[in-house]
């Protein structure tokens, strides 16, 4: 039974980790390779990880497609009033993104 238990709540810690949030991008150092979001009232800078994964949905959040580095890129760069993300995150690092896009 103590294993059990002790197994539900690594299960639950693990779980907690990592979590998919929405966030708008506030800016983009390119050079660095560096995002900083806001999400709510707060303001997050994260690193993007050279294995992170890129993902695009048409505008219902269906359909995912694999995108590239590239298109992330151009996605969060210079885009006024910020790009909207759904992003996962391990500690101050970017691990994934995905965004909607508005063609078919």
């Amino acid at each position: 039974m103590r294993k059990m238990l002790l197994a539900l709540v690594a299960l639950f810690a693990m779980a907690g980790l990592v979590v998919a949030v929405e966030v708008t991008v506030v800016k983009f150092d390119k050079d660095k390779k560096e995002v900083t979001v806001k999400e709510g009232d707060a303001e997050k800078t994260y690193k993007v990880s050279d294995k992170a994964k890129f993902t695009t949905t048409d505008g219902k959040g269906e359909n995912a497609k694999e995108a590239k580095y590239e298109d992330f890129e151009k996605r969060v760069s210079g885009k006024k009033g910020g790009a909207k993300l759904d992003i996962k995150t391990d500690k101050d690092t970017l691990t994934e993104a995905t965004w909607k896009t508005k063609g078919k």
